[in-house]
């Protein structure tokens, strides 16, 4: 019985070695030889590849639904999407994130006892208006190069009026609407 198992293993073991030996000594037989341009070029195909990797499409603005949005669903979404890193209390503590508690309005890198990125920081005059919330939260990275968000974004135009409709109640003096 145990002979049938050796048998077994060097059956294994002996075909191993052989496509071991026959791809070495193919790779020394056969050169093959790389072209400098394709054989066949797809037209189209070409200037679609030499577009800019940057030129994402253009963000639907967020403005037009905040009329129609939901603070609570945006509270919802948040605390699912979101409140692994932030707070939103007013005086919470900060997590991975700052508290979110008063941030539409108010400036980029708005609380000091914050390690905001240096990207983050460069921003500190500018404010969080509506737009600048719709587009970091439809893509963190793509709107502010280097910060330390690591989120990949929210898709949905309606989702991210929904946040930013329970960000603005997140105030003693919430802002107007555009």
């Amino acid at each position: 019985m145990s002979l049938e198992v050796n048998k077994a293993f060097a059956a294994v073991l002996t075909a191993g070695i052989a496509f071991m030996v026959a791809g070495l000594v193919g790779e020394t037989v056969v050169h093959p030889h790389r072209l400098d341009k394709p054989a066949i070029t797809i037209e189209g195909v070409g200037q679609q590849a030499a577009a800019p990797a940057d030129s994402a499409p253009a963000l639907e603005p967020v403005e037009p639904l905040l009329a129609a949005a939901s603070a609570d669903t945006g509270k919802q979404v948040a605390g699912r999407l979101c409140a692994s890193c932030h707070s939103f209390e007013q005086g919470g503590a900060n997590k991975v994130g700052p508290n979110l508690y008063g941030v539409l309005g108010n400036h980029h890198a708005h609380l000091d006892n914050f390690n905001y990125s240096p990207a983050m920081k460069a921003l500190s005059d500018k404010p969080w208006d509506y737009a600048a919330l719709n587009e970091f939260l439809a893509g963190p990275a793509r709107a502010i190069k280097g910060t330390r968000m690591a989120f990949a974004g929210i898709r949905d135009v309606k989702q991210r009026a929904d946040v930013i409709a329970y960000l603005r109640s997140l105030d003693a003096n919430p802002k107007p609407l555009p």
